[in-house]
């Protein structure tokens, strides 16, 4: 299977585990070899939050998801917080 395909499908389970958060989709980079993919997925995050346990559970969704729907063996998922958004920013209320 493709590197982009594998990608593609990291990003939308990284979505997901988002819980399809408004902001940019994550982007995901894969690296197929002898049926295992290494992803790294960046994601926006809301901010304040626990990003710690945000990233946890990207993590372990985008390892199940791309595990199921591909059949193989995800060993590495690391995820980077590319920008953080925050309710107030967004609405220009900050003093």
């Amino acid at each position: 299977m493709a590197d982009r395909v594998v990608a593609k499908i990291a990003s939308r389970a990284a979505r997901e585990a988002l819980g399809g958060e408004r902001g940019l989709l994550p982007y995901a980079v894969v690296a197929v070899r002898a049926g295992a993919a290494r992803v790294r997925v960046a994601v926006e995050l809301g901010y304040p939050s626990d990003l710690g346990a945000q990233c946890a559970a990207v993590r372990r969704h985008v390892a199940t998801r791309v595990g199921e729907l591909t059949g193989m063996e995800v060993p590495d998922v690391a995820v980077t917080v590319e920008r953080l958004h925050s309710p107030r920013l967004d609405r220009g209320t900050v003093r």
